[in-house]
């Protein structure tokens, strides 16, 4: 096989993937590598996710579009999670798969390229404590916002959940090089950056630090504007970072903090560690750090042992933390899960009837969130063109995509008057200027007053 000489990575799934899509693609370009589009790519390297049901069978169905009208392939690399818990299987499943990579290996994908090319075995599912890091390049241009991992893998051991099995166990960066990646990113341009983990809310460095304290470091930084983090465990919501929420001023007010469930019996079952009135309390703490604070969450709908009473319950906790936005599923057992093989596995009819149910409510939170914020000022970062001449998209403080009409330049902190909301966007016009514009958008939010219908 002729070596590659463009490449191009599709990933799928959560932030982390796409932080690993990009750190591949720099990989692949330090190597000499161009970047191309996928049905021209000499490589394409398919970064997966696992998480889903018939996650696999995805993968296989997509390895099959890759196949061209003269019957040829690209070389093909499986990356991610699925590589991670399929390993050797899925070449000999789809044979036209060149390379299996797992997502604590992905540095030596140049080498399984070359190796691919000389016809020879190209797997590598090992999980070396984040020797990966160091091996990887220097952050290229970036747009600006970006992605920064800062921890890996999972020691909760959901019963429903594959990470602690594809991702290993927790495990975080030292100081320094998290340091050190994000300095590199701002002077690549990035003016925002999320600090990523599966847990990311438990990052700890070996003098005992905490996210609390990377986020006042972070804070310090010239040039970068605004920060973020998930996703975080309600366990680890330590009061240091739950202050840091209204102490430091680039951190924005947007907190995703997962429960899963409003029943403290399928919390149980799902090994959650944490149950209902905990989790409140930790939003109420919250709330009291930065009033004007949007929550976000993740539920699973239809676990195993989930009665109508059960899910009822998740009902009544997304009345009462009023989400700004969340996102659900239907449970789908996972291979190898002790959910997988529990008793009292749900319909799929009744899932499909209760996640129906569920989205109808978060919908409607979702829209009553953004237009509460019609008629304030803030600002928004802008990232991209928008479809009408003259049109800049951003996103506010509160992680909202806005429209705006502005001839301010990508990457620009531009003040607006929220005019307009939908249920997924924002649209928003350039007040006349006034003498507090000069100041930051996180001192301006911070003294916003609460969201209306914000529960306490």
């Amino acid at each position: 096989m002729t070596a590659p000489r463009t490449f191009h990575v599709k990933s799928y799934g959560c932030q982390m993937n796409v932080y690993d899509g990009e750190r591949m693609a720099e990989l692949l370009q330090a190597g000499g590598l161009a970047p191309q589009e996928a049905g021209d790519a000499d490589l394409v390297v398919l970064n997966t996710c696992h998480i889903r049901e018939r996650a696999a069978e995805k993968v296989y169905s997509e390895i099959g579009r890759l196949r061209r009208e003269d019957g040829s392939s690209p070389m093909i690399a499986v990356a991610g999670c699925v590589a991670q818990a399929e390993g050797a299987e899925i070449p000999r499943r789809a044979p036209a798969v060149d390379i299996v990579v797992g997502p604590q290996a992905y540095h030596r994908l140049p080498d399984l390229v070359a190796a691919a090319g000389e016809g020879r075995r190209a797997l590598d599912t090992d999980m070396p404590p984040l020797s990966k890091f160091a091996a990887l390049p220097a952050r290229r241009k970036q747009g600006p916002s970006a992605f920064l991992t800062v921890q890996e893998g999972c020691d909760k051991f959901c019963t429903y959940c594959v990470v602690p099995y594809t991702r290993g166990a927790e495990v975080s960066r030292p100081w320094a090089a998290v340091m050190d990646e994000a300095r590199a990113l701002i002077d690549a341009g990035a003016k925002e950056i999320t600090l990523l983990g599966q847990n990311v809310n438990a990052w700890r460095d070996d003098d005992g630090r905490g996210l609390e304290q990377l986020i006042v470091a972070l804070d310090r930084l010239p040039g970068l504007a605004r920060i973020r983090y998930t996703t975080s465990h309600p366990n680890d919501m330590t009061e240091g970072l739950i202050r840091a929420h209204g102490e430091v001023e680039k951190l924005m007010p947007y907190l995703h903090l997962p429960v899963q469930s409003g029943s403290d019996r399928v919390l149980r079952a799902m090994n959650r560690s944490h149950g209902v009135e905990s989790y409140l309390r930790v939003l109420e703490r919250v709330r009291e750090a930065r009033r004007d604070i949007a929550i976000s969450g993740d539920f699973i709908v239809g676990f195993p042992g989930e009665t109508e009473e059960a899910f009822e319950a998740t009902l009544e906790i997304v009345r009462a933390v009023n989400y700004a936005q969340a996102y659900s599923f239907k449970y789908s057992p996972r291979p190898g899960t002790p959910a997988a093989t529990m008793e009292g596995q749900v319909p799929p009819p009744v899932q499909d009837e209760r996640l129906q149910r569920l989205q109808a409510l978060i919908n409607a939170q979702q829209l009553a969130f953004n237009r509460a914020t019609v008629g304030r000022r803030t600002s928004i970062l802008i990232e991209r063109q928008g479809k009408k001449a003259g049109q800049k998209i951003g996103k506010s403080p509160w992680l909202q995509s806005v429209h705006a009409i502005t001839d301010a330049d990508i990457g620009s902190l531009v003040e607006v008057e929220i005019v307009e909301a939908g249920p997924n966007s924002l649209s928003a016009t350039l007040p006349a200027p006034r003498a507090e514009s000069r100041r930051s958008a996180g001192a301006r939010a911070s003294q916003m007053p609460a969201f209306a219908g914000a529960a306490s």
